[in-house]
């Protein structure tokens, strides 16, 4: 295969602004949390049924929706936790001091509902009240999950419905323990956490990648690099650049390597490189090679190429060459998704322009 692939060209029709297609609304953006609501209904129906393989329980389900219009039976939750949870996704649907009081309210049904602290620190500005609050999350999520599921390895922690809770406040945890400047403890956290669910459907590995980085430990991120070694996102393109340039330096391995990052994200370096300001909200929505993508990778890995000695000074004549090689066969599509660049020849950094370049910092 070879080293560096061309990019995929994508074709902009030219339409005159009569016959332009009304602008799109606005995505539904919904809590993830809320989807889980119905999973909690499918598993109480499932156990009062008590079936023998995952085919009669399909086509139980199947057959029941059928009946029903599409639509899930309501289920009267089991346990006093079961009924927290579901004030938890009543909760989840408001906001402000009404989604803190519900979350309040779950914890006088159930002291084990670990996604109530989750809310309650979700929604404090103190980084300590939110420690002390994700800390008693975890507590309330490993009295509800058990200590033989704990120890029992073949446990599908985040498959199994009730292990969520208890790793969502692992994760605030480990957040603002990082936040707190407690590395090592955050650290540990984000690790323990792969280990429990190394599918990762938290996405802890976005996080914990740039802060290995951030530290230096070089030999650990390439370690978690392997881990995940057919990832495609822009945080692990960049950072594989990054490591080889910190190990070989300026060369042939990392040059590659920068250039199929660009082709990966070409959004990453016109932020980095200044031609465009990076917006003041974090988009919702991710998606591969936008700027969306370009921003969520900054917020955490701007700070491991600031702190990399001699990163600026190799980064911008090669981001350069290969952003201009990118821009003029995408010109349009680039445009159109970003807005205007301004002038190359205006931008600090540049070739013929002294000065340095500016990053942003979150």
């Amino acid at each position: 295969m070879p080293a560096h692939k061309k990019r995929k060209k994508k074709t902009s029709p030219h339409r005159s602004p009569q016959h332009q297609a009304a602008p799109a609304a606005p995505p539904v953006i919904v809590d993830r949390r809320l989807m889980e609501q119905g999973l909690g209904t499918i598993t109480r129906l499932l156990a009062e049924q008590g079936f023998a393989t995952h085919e009669e329980a399909d086509d139980y389900l199947q057959n029941l929706l059928a009946e029903s219009g599409g639509k899930l039976p309501e289920v009267a939750p089991r346990t006093p936790l079961e009924e927290a949870q579901e004030v938890i996704y009543q909760a989840l649907e408001k906001k402000g001091r009404q989604r803190l009081n519900l979350a309040r309210k779950a914890l006088d049904i159930s002291p084990d509902c670990a996604d109530a602290y989750v809310l309650l620190a979700e929604g404090t500005k103190d980084p300590i009240e939110a420690r002390r609050l994700y800390e008693q999350g975890m507590q309330a999520g490993e009295r509800a999950i058990g200590s033989e599921l704990f120890a029992d390895p073949t446990t599908p922690f985040w498959g199994y419905l009730p292990t969520r809770p208890y790793m969502r406040a692992r994760e605030g945890l480990a957040d603002v323990l990082w936040f707190l400047g407690e590395q090592d403890e955050a650290i540990g956290h984000y690790r323990e956490l792969l280990r429990l669910n190394p599918n990762d459907n938290q996405g802890i590995r976005y996080k914990l990648l740039p802060r290995l980085l951030t530290r230096g430990d070089d030999a650990a991120a390439r370690k978690l690099l392997d881990q995940y070694k057919d990832e495609f996102s822009a945080s692990w393109a960049y950072a594989r650049a990054l490591l080889l340039f910190r190990r070989y330096g300026q060369g042939k391995r990392a040059n590659r390597a920068l250039l199929e990052a660009i082709e990966t994200n070409p959004f990453v370096p016109i932020y980095l490189l200044g031609l465009e300001e990076p917006p003041k909200k974090l988009p919702e929505l991710i998606e591969a090679g936008s700027p969306s993508e370009a921003v969520e990778y900054l917020v955490e890995g701007v700070d491991a190429w600031l702190e990399t000695p001699g990163a600026l000074e190799w980064l911008a004549p090669l981001m350069t060459a290969a952003l201009a090689q990118v821009l003029e066969e995408e010109m349009p599509d680039l445009l159109d998704d970003l807005g205007s660049l301004g002038e190359l020849d205006d931008i600090p950094g540049l070739p013929g322009q002294p000065g340095p370049l500016q990053f942003p910092r979150r």
